[in-house]
């Protein structure tokens, strides 16, 4: 994080907040570095600074990753990341319960189509976990 850099979270449950808090405090973050915002992330990150973010990681409903991938896209200064959780369920290997008529997958591999065809983003699918999708936002090509 840049030193001057304020780690914002946004989450519904208060006891997440909280757990974030005691953690920041306990690594020795100062209170002034974090930024949590208790609330629905779709409505909250429509009232974020544009191109402010370096980090934007996302770990919510499926099935509203898309809305996610275009708030992320808003927010993230050139050089910054998005960041999908549970990325490997929706691939068609997955051996999981989903089926591709399920609504969280479909959405789930709508936003990987998504990342992979827009130009300014640049993909990584890593196998931590469930699967994390990455991508970096880089500056637009000129032709």
């Amino acid at each position: 994080m840049r030193p001057d850099g304020i780690l914002t979270s946004v989450d519904v449950e208060p006891e997440y907040q909280e757990s974030a808090r005691e953690a920041y405090r306990s690594a020795g973050f100062p209170a002034n570095r974090a930024r949590l915002i208790q609330g629905n992330a779709l409505e909250v990150l429509p009232r974020l600074t544009d191109s402010a973010y370096d980090l934007v990681f996302v770990d919510a409903v499926r099935t509203e990753y898309p809305r996610f991938l275009a708030e992320a896209l808003r927010l993230l200064r050139s050089g910054g990341v998005v960041v999908f959780n549970n990325a490997l369920d929706a691939t068609p290997l997955s051996d999981g319960p989903l089926s591709a008529s399920d609504p969280a997958t479909s959405a789930a591999r709508e936003v990987g189509q998504l990342v992979r065809e827009d130009d300014t983003l640049m993909p990584l699918l890593l196998p931590v976990g469930e699967g994390l999708l990455a991508a970096i936002l880089t500056p637009p090509t000129s032709e």
